[in-house]
């Protein structure tokens, strides 16, 4: 009898780790979708989607909170140790940047917004659109590496952040280059350079969330060693 009891504990120990893992991809789901509506709000000048952007974001704080809740129920009933702590520190972690990922779709939006009764031109968007879809590349490629716990895959996207540093100098001296050579162009400009500052932060979280599932994988702690130490970390997986 003891043994069966135990045997149910653990099954329902695993079911709680699954849960919050399911859980964490819920939120990134909807982020994912807030972002890609926060990015053709601006495009196409949709204020009813930049609305429902903003909106969004009480659901996301609210999914933080739960997801954040569960862990601290987990750690107090469970103390759980080595991988099972790592996956909940883990997942306590990408929810926080995932949030905050959530908060920059909606700058974005608010951005959109007062863009709209502005002479801006699509032509001028251009540069934005690219770095968008960057980052809404990196941002599903990230969710994909964390629900597979996919080490090879997150250090992809870590190195991917060089390039959307890149793209998003490009875009500031593109835009710096509009307020030069017009100073009308400086109110719309300035909103642009919010809006890349913003794209260019996710791709910042995207980057903490590949070290997380790196820790979570192999028990060490890649934050601040580079790429060198990560790839000597996962050097068996490359």
């Amino acid at each position: 009898m003891s043994s069966g009891i135990g045997s149910h504990i653990s099954r329902q120990f695993e079911d709680e780790l699954e849960d919050i893992r399911n859980k964490v991809m819920a939120m990134g789901g909807l982020i994912e979708k807030q972002l890609q509506q926060a990015i053709n709000c601006l495009l196409i000048s949709d204020s009813a989607l930049a609305e429902d952007v903003i909106k969004t974001d009480t659901a996301v704080n609210k999914m933080e909170l739960d997801i954040d809740e569960e862990c601290t129920q987990i750690l107090a009933r469970r103390q759980p140790t080595a991988s099972d702590l790592r996956l909940v520190i883990t997942v306590i972690k990408t929810i926080n940047d995932l949030e905050r990922i959530g908060d920059e779709a909606k700058r974005i939006a608010r951005m959109a917004l007062e863009l709209m009764d502005k002479d801006v031109g699509k032509a001028r968007l251009q540069a934005i659109k690219h770095l968008g879809e960057h980052v809404k590349t990196v941002l599903h490629h990230i969710l994909d590496a964390f629900a597979r716990m996919d080490t090879t895959e997150a250090y992809q996207i870590y190195r991917q952040d060089k390039q959307v540093d890149l793209e998003y100098e490009s875009t500031l001296r593109q835009t710096i280059t509009f307020m030069m050579e017009d100073p009308r162009s400086i109110p719309w400009a300035l909103n642009i350079i919010w809006i890349a500052r913003a794209l260019e932060r996710i791709g910042d979280r995207a980057t903490n969330i590949s070290e997380y599932i790196i820790f979570f994988v192999k028990g060490k702690d890649v934050r601040h060693t580079g790429v060198e130490g990560i790839e000597e970390t996962i050097k068996d997986d490359l």
